[in-house]
């Protein structure tokens, strides 16, 4: 396997580059301190065909593979992990679960929307009292003639306030029944569809994470992705490209908080030189180097075998879980590189430390990976 990037790959991450520097770099902290939103900002890179990287370019995409949408989505976090955490949720999970299990009229009316960045996506599947056990669900929707009415709370949605239309998971039959879920579109301004409680957050501030509640919210028959039960086993699939995303957020992460190590360790001065030249840092900047390397080594194989469509549910596990683990421990030596300044918001790195840790448990935890990781070796 050769993952050398390709030319396309390397012209993507030079236009992220070039956009970011002008229009995310100087405001990172801004939207840090403040948490704020930028949908102006997604709405940019859609305009860059940045929302809907995996989208087939009928669909108004931009008909990319998973090997450059790792590239777009680690490029915009090594600048802000925040950013990145929003477009990939938007990308792989409320675009992705419409791209994946729609019917054409559904595809027609919903992804030229999404992929333009024109509406902002969110996905409903976590609840307050099911996280990892997703199946024991209370978020409810009946039939009612021609209808379907939902009821329940959805929370620790990236996006759950601000999107134009949520892909959401409700039981319609029963608890602990992996075919008694299913998924439907509800799009803003439905009567009873409501954003609730924004989360304040020790780290991805910048990305809107809130409840969604849903009372007595009806919606057209119509607006149900795939089959009636069908909605678990459509969410597990779509988890399965979710875990590349948070793969590739870790990498940017891990490689943002490796460029500024590196880069102050060659201008700090202590005892007339460098610290680069201490053991104790470039044993620590050669631990990162090659960390992030193997990281983004199993991230590109599980890109690679989803563009194959060949399984990979343990590959996506590994790279989702290593990457995630070796983004906080990157993070964490950086801001030991940086010493007394790594503390401070003056220096980028105690925002990179703070935003990986969401990367150890958004889109299953650590523990869940290793579970789906065992489970697929012992078969």
């Amino acid at each position: 396997m050769n993952f050398e990037p390709t030319e396309m790959q390397q012209q993507i991450a030079q236009m992220i580059r070039d956009f970011g520097k002008t229009n995310i770099q100087p405001y990172v902290m801004e939207w840090d301190e403040r948490q704020e939103f930028p949908v102006k900002v997604l709405k940019q890179l859609g305009e860059l065909g940045l929302m809907g990287v995996l989208v087939p370019q009928e669909y108004g995409g931009s008909g990319l593979g998973y090997l450059e949408y790792v590239t777009v989505i680690s490029e915009i976090s090594r600048i802000c992990g925040a950013i990145g955490l929003s477009v990939a949720a938007h990308n792989s999970l409320c675009t992705g679960h419409t791209l994946q299990f729609g019917n054409e009229a559904q595809k027609q009316r919903y992804l030229p929307k999404l992929a333009s960045g024109e509406w902002i996506g969110a996905w409903g599947l976590t609840e307050p009292n099911t996280g990892s056990d997703a199946m024991n669900m209370k978020c409810v929707a009946k039939k009612e003639g021609n209808e379907w009415v939902i009821n329940g709370t959805k929370c620790w949605i990236t996006h759950g306030k601000s999107c134009d239309m949520a892909v959401v998971i409700a039981r319609t039959g029963d608890i602990r029944d992996s075919h008694g879920m299913s998924a439907f579109v509800v799009e803003k301004g439905t009567p009873g569809f409501s954003g609730g409680k924004k989360e304040n957050k020790l780290g991805m501030r910048a990305s809107e994470t809130a409840e969604m509640i849903f009372d007595n919210c009806r919606i057209p028959a119509e607006n149900m992705l795939g089959k009636e039960g069908d909605g678990f086993i459509q969410s597990m699939k779509v988890l399965d490209g979710g875990r590349i995303s948070i793969a590739a957020l870790s990498l940017g992460i891990a490689k943002g908080a490796m460029d500024a190590a590196i880069k102050y360790s060659k201008e700090r001065h202590q005892f007339d030189q460098p610290i680069a030249n201490f053991q104790g840092v470039s044993f620590k900047l050669a631990d990162m180097a090659t960390e992030v390397a193997a990281a983004e080594l199993l991230t590109m194989q599980a890109a690679d075998m989803k563009n194959r469509k060949v399984k990979m549910t343990q590959q996506a596990a590994m790279a989702k879980y290593y990457a995630s683990e070796v983004a906080v421990k990157v993070a964490n030596d950086a801001v030991q590189i940086f010493g007394g300044y790594g503390y401070t918001k003056d220096f980028p790195v105690e925002k990179f430390y703070r935003d990986a840790k969401l990367c150890t448990i958004g889109e299953g935890t650590s523990e869940i990976q290793k579970i789906v990781i065992a489970r697929e070796a012992l078969r």
